[in-house]
């Protein structure tokens, strides 16, 4: 059974592991003839220090394949590293303290804490593992956040735009080796969205983070250093320097058409 100190071979040049990184990494759900297979012995390396967005139409698997390799779901089949540590097979107590300790996570509902203010939402998840946070990393992120105005808030107080602001800093703020961000904007208006998308950008090239971002909107996917697209849960291309022009004629390729009349599409991603 893996152990914490379980290394991986696949060093970049710097001698140190990917950020993560899967082998035939296989999720089914159900059995039998009604299993429905959502991904697909996929192979995928995570750089550390980079931006990579997943896409694919709905159903295809980019959600399922995130909460994979953060370790929120378990596999079917296959094998799933973060940083040097394989987490198939991991007990969940190592799970749990491997994902508190090194990832951090935004979701499109904030998942913010309505009695709380904005600092003591940013530093819930340091004070439940009894950490003390670091102050010059944590002033840091505040203030690239533009938040240092708005700690005393609850999320009541705050706007959309505002407090997906704070559940980033919430993200970065144990200054984790891995951000997971599923639909980071979906539940913002436009300036918003990209008010965010940019603080991502800013966390990967000012504060060295790597964050992964599940996403189906090509203008939040141009923020990315490299874009990932599946289908039928399997990863079918990829693009370097993305565009959301060039990212919009590449999901065309990818996209089902139209369900049949009386039918609804597929299941979410």
């Amino acid at each position: 059974m893996p152990t914490l100190a379980q290394e991986t071979t696949h060093d970049s040049a710097d001698g140190r592991p990917p950020a993560a990184r899967a082998e035939s990494l296989t999720k089914a759900f159900g059995s039998g003839e009604t299993a429905v297979i959502a991904v697909d012995a996929v192979d995928v390396t995570i750089e550390r220090g980079r931006f990579t967005a997943v896409m694919g139409p709905s159903g295809s698997g980019k959600s399922t394949l995130m909460h994979c390799l953060a370790g929120l779901d378990s596999v079917s089949a296959g094998r799933v590293w973060l940083g040097g540590t394989e987490i198939t097979g991991l007990k969940e107590k190592d799970l749990t303290r491997l994902r508190r300790d090194r990832i951090g996570f935004m979701f499109q509902s904030f998942n913010l804490l309505p009695t709380l203010t904005a600092a003591e939402n940013i530093t819930l998840p340091m004070d439940i593992a009894g950490r003390k946070p670091d102050r010059a990393w944590l002033d840091r992120v505040i203030d690239t956040l533009r938040l240092r105005d708005r700690l005393s808030h609850r999320p009541s107080q705050l706007s959309g735009g505002q407090q997906q602001r704070v559940a980033c800093a919430r993200a970065l703020a144990s200054r984790p080796e891995l951000i997971f961000a599923d639909e980071p904007t979906g539940n913002l208006d436009s300036r918003s969205g990209r008010e965010v998308l940019r603080f991502l950008r800013e966390a990967v090239d000012e504060l060295g983070q790597t964050v992964v971002m599940v996403t189906h909107d090509p203008n939040a996917a141009a923020h990315a250093d490299r874009v990932l697209f599946l289908a039928d849960g399997r990863i079918v291309d990829e693009m370097a320097e993305p565009t959301a022009e060039r990212v919009l004629q590449r999901m065309r390729l990818f996209s089902p058409g139209p369900p049949p009349p009386g039918q609804s599409g597929g299941p979410e991603s």
